[in-house]
């Protein structure tokens, strides 16, 4: 198969880029906004256009800063995504017409040596379309018209990106040979989706950068930088592990209805939510506040794995008194979840990442983990004898047996009587047992109880 075509889409602020990004890649991923500037992280996605598919970019608003300013490194964080892509897709709005930063980016964009094909954005009205004919002058040939709000003119850039795009031929239907030849938990999972999330500021996007080993992510001091939730893909140590760096989590109450602040807590929230590992950063110089506790609550609420991640431990003055703080309050706090790894790290320094990625697989594993029913049973038997179920009404609760009915997270079917009944205390003792027996530490453990006799085994 040909290597994928990559396509960069650039242009001023607010001319439509993410829009048209989300109509490539057939789904919501940008923000999309009326505020100048909405995207900052360049944004990746799988594209397609009728027959072509192809590796699309969404970058920042391009301005005419150079300098160590926000604008100045968002624009070069457009030029380098423009550097790393085969063609670029330069997108001005119609219904402006091109101003005399759309002719300063068109100069800067075209030295770079990269082919350039020109959108005259926001076309569908008469006006918007008159407007093209100004597009000529930033020579970077005939403009296509397009309202990538309605896709309209996907025609057009497909014509314009079929010279630079392989057209892929359809591969060989085997997908249900395959699947019924494998048997689903024997199944490939896929890359470790790792979802790092976070107060605003705790260092999220400089871990990442540190993890890839380049500047990928916007980074600075201003608090609040990442709005969407940005994908990448990265290996490590032969993992497939597919990063994304999310928005800074607020307190609710801080954030207003209808801002884009909500709209970039609800992305992340999302991303939480289709996760297979949530890594939590926290600031080491403020830990475990409160907001940092109703992060770590959604996680397993969602059955989701967690691993926190104590950054700027080098600014820390006593960091064994620290540390030992912090596991006993992760002890107290996240009893639902006992043995949640803390792992020491600095971000700006690169220690720690290795044993933090280390403690991420092992709890990746875990909640992937399956037991064999047999060894299930013959713990359950034991832990019941030691420590039988309370009586209900003057008759003992029946626990008969318990399989597991999946993972991710782990989740066990209990078959018995009365177990409407069956104390959570109860619930708890034997989940800290399959902690402890099957080493299940800091994965969250969910039980249904299913009412029914086991029909392999006869009452005595």
């Amino acid at each position: 198969m040909p290597l994928r075509t990559t396509v960069a889409i650039l242009g001023r602020p607010n001319v439509g880029k993410s829009t048209l990004f989300n109509r490539l890649i057939g789904r919501r991923l940008a923000i999309v906004d009326d505020t100048p500037g909405v995207t900052r992280d360049r944004l990746e996605g799988e594209g397609r256009l009728f027959d072509l598919q192809f590796r699309v970019i969404d970058t920042a608003g391009m301005e005419e800063a150079t300098d160590e300013s926000l604008p100045g490194r968002l624009r070069r964080s457009s030029e380098t995504a423009l550097d790393e892509a085969d063609v670029g897709v330069f997108v001005i709005d119609a219904k402006v017409g091109v101003t005399a930063l759309d002719e300063s980016l068109a100069d800067a964009l075209r030295e770079r040596g990269k082919p350039l094909i020109l959108v005259a954005n926001k076309a569908e009205s008469d006006g918007g379309r008159l407007a093209q004919s100004e597009a000529w002058r930033l020579r970077l040939g005939e403009p296509i018209p397009m309202a990538a709000a309605h896709a309209q003119g996907l025609d057009d850039l497909a014509d314009a990106l079929r010279p630079f795009v392989a057209v892929e031929e359809p591969a060989e239907d085997t997908a249900g040979e395959a699947a019924d030849a494998v048997d689903d938990a024997d199944a490939p999972r896929g890359p470790l989706r790792l979802a790092v999330i976070g107060r605003p500021n705790a260092g999220k996007s400089s871990l990442v950068n540190r993890l890839l080993g380049s500047e990928r992510l916007l980074t600075g001091p201003e608090p609040g930088l990442t709005r969407d939730a940005v994908s990448i893909g990265w290996t490590f140590k032969g993992q497939a592990v597919e990063l994304v760096d999310t928005a800074g989590l607020r307190r609710r109450s801080r954030i207003a209805a209808g801002s884009l602040e909500k709209v970039s807590t609800s992305a992340t929230v999302e991303t939480v939510k289709r996760c297979g590992v949530a890594l939590l950063v926290l600031d080491a110089t403020q830990p475990f506040e409160r907001q940092d506790q109703t992060i770590a609550d959604l996680v397993l609420r969602e059955g989701r794995c967690l691993v926190i991640a104590l950054n700027k431990w080098d600014l820390v003055d006593a960091p064994k008194e620290l540390l030992k703080e912090i596991h006993h309050r992760l002890g107290l706090e996240l009893a639902q979840a006992k043995g949640v790894p803390a792992v020491p790290i600095s971000a700006l320094t690169g220690r720690g990442l290795d044993k933090l990625m280390q403690a991420i697989v092992q709890q990746y594993e875990r909640w992937n983990r399956r037991v064999p029913t047999a060894a299930l049973n013959r713990w359950f038997q034991t832990a019941v004898d030691a420590n039988p179920p309370p009586l209900v009404k003057g008759r003992r609760i029946k626990l008969r047996y318990v399989t597991q009915a999946k993972g991710r997270p782990p989740t066990f079917a209990l078959f018995g009587n009365q177990l409407a009944e069956l104390p959570e205390s109860y619930l708890r003792y034997l989940t800290g047992g399959l902690r402890d027996a099957f080493d299940f530490q800091g994965v969250p453990i969910r039980w249904h109880r299913r009412q029914g006799k086991n029909p392999y085994v006869a009452d005595s």
